[in-house]
């Protein structure tokens, strides 16, 4: 900003382990979102490095963090992005045309409880249906990564529990290595792994020795 650098990021180092559930805690500036973003490779850092498995992507081209994005990564935002034309089905099916092993919608809709919504246009589902319609369309490619940014933010606290539960769920049934941001700290209790962000840096990393179950959450 001018002569003023801003440090979204500053000295950040850790792992996303396959199949855990992290939890990325901090307030609103603290980097989180930039964070999720060059994990998921939207953006890319200003330097260090950044690795999937084996492969680097530090200097990766756009056609090479597509490839990435669209093989191995789900994303699940605040505000559901859905196609106001097209039916829940049919929001799903836009990612499962183009996976090379995707789950049906159909199957992708029943893991988030939507069995019955199938047919239904993003303005006949509630706040909560409508960002489970999102997940299901994130985890239909089946993705070895699942970045959620702040999923419960629109929500009430009762609807954001059965959003919760929905990923929790998907970590635990598909395996997929999950990393959920918030400002919220109890939801911090459903991860494996918490990681507490501030000024762009790590502050602190804990394990959670027993994981909570999304209904058990008070906030």
């Amino acid at each position: 900003m001018g002569e003023v650098d801003v440090r979204a990021l500053d000295g950040v180092d850790f792992t996303l382990h396959a199949g855990e559930l992290l939890v990325l805690l901090g307030a609103s500036g603290s980097g989180k979102s930039t964070l999720l973003n060059i994990l998921g490779g939207l953006d890319v850092p200003t330097s260090g490095r950044i690795f999937f498995l084996d492969r680097e992507l530090t200097h990766a081209d756009d056609d090479e963090l597509t490839q990435y994005r669209r093989h191995n990564v789900g994303f699940v935002f605040q505000f559901y992005n859905l196609i106001p034309s097209l039916t829940a089905r049919e929001n799903v099916a836009l990612v499962t045309d183009i996976a090379d092993d995707p789950l049906p919608p159909e199957d992708a809709l029943a893991l988030v409880g939507l069995a019955d919504r199938l047919d239904h246009f993003p303005g006949q589902l509630s706040g909560g249906e409508q960002q489970r319609v999102a997940i299901a369309r994130a985890v239909a490619k089946r993705p070895p990564v699942l970045l959620c940014d702040e999923p419960t933010g629109a929500l009430d606290f009762r609807t954001g529990i059965l959003v919760l539960d929905v990923i929790e769920r998907v970590n635990r049934e598909l395996g997929t290595a999950t990393a959920v941001i918030t400002h919220n700290a109890p939801i911090a209790e459903i991860a494996d792994r918490v990681v507490s962000l501030a000024d762009g840096r790590v502050q602190s990393e804990r394990v959670v020795q027993h994981r909570a179950r999304p209904s058990e959450l008070r906030w």
